[in-house]
């Protein structure tokens, strides 16, 4: 019997490469995003695998999530895999300073958007006694580093209600694995940095990042351990980074925001 897994931030990035990498080993879909027409972009192109459904809404619009994922027929509702992707980085400045509209989108992305959708789906996993959830960090839940106060303390509330869930979720048999990425080659840069591309360039230049596909092969060797097995937390770097401000560029130490 295929599994049916849910991917959220799945137009791009770690999601989308997560989606293309269960489709590609016989998992069926469930696509969400907000841009409409990379989610048909991506389910005509993955429909060849097998069923893929997409659900339109903002993980931070509570009232959206909840009427989306209500509305899934019986086919789609018993959903085996929760991948918790979507997030959001804005603005890079020292606390003083930071815009608040920035500190709002990323805790309501971060942090409710993920609680949101958990909460829509984790009642028919614990009916079932079956489950398992991915929860996306950031190494910079690990460690705080100057002008991303907000970002970090988003991300370590992830890790703290990934924490929080094994707890609580573990004895309904489902998994929860949090994974926290380095230096990911994506949109990322480019959505901190309110678009400037030639800024987010730079943030990959002089080593080699790691890419959304490595992310996405973690998640499809996590979900497929076996039974007795639960890989609850994960750091991943790119060869070139130690610490989640250091990296080695071109051999020399660069101070690095991730």
């Amino acid at each position: 019997m295929r599994k049916i897994a849910l991917i959220t931030g799945s137009t791009s990035g770690i999601g989308k490469a997560t989606a293309i990498k269960l489709s590609q080993n016989g998992y069926d879909l469930i696509l969400c995003g907000r841009r409409a027409d990379k989610l048909d972009e991506l389910k005509n192109l993955l429909s060849k695998n097998g069923s893929v459904h997409t659900l339109i809404f903002d993980v931070r619009n509570k009232k959206d999530v909840e009427n989306q994922l209500n509305s899934l027929s019986n086919e789609w509702k018993n959903i085996d895999v929760l991948v918790n992707s979507a997030g959001n980085a804005h603005g890079i400045s020292p606390i003083n300073s930071g815009d608040v509209e920035d500190w709002d989108s990323m805790i309501d992305g971060n942090v409710k958007g993920l609680l949101y959708v958990s909460k829509a789906i984790i009642p028919q996993m614990v009916e079932r006694k079956k489950g398992h959830i991915i929860n996306l960090s950031s190494v910079a839940g690990k460690q705080t580093y100057p002008n991303g106060a907000v970002y970090c303390a988003s991300k370590k509330a992830v890790e703290a209600i990934s924490e929080g869930m094994r707890l609580d979720l573990t004895e309904h048999g489902i998994k929860i694995t949090n994974i926290a990425p380095g230096a990911v080659e994506t949109e990322f840069s480019e959505v901190r940095f309110k678009g400037d591309k030639e800024k987010a360039k730079k943030v990959y230049e002089g080593y080699e990042p790691l890419l959304a596909e490595d992310i996405a092969d973690l998640i499809f060797y996590t979900i497929n351990a076996p039974e007795r097995v639960t890989i609850a937390d994960i750091v991943i770097y790119s060869k070139s980074q130690s610490a989640p401000t250091t990296i080695y560029k071109n051999k020399a130490i660069a101070q690095h925001k991730v």
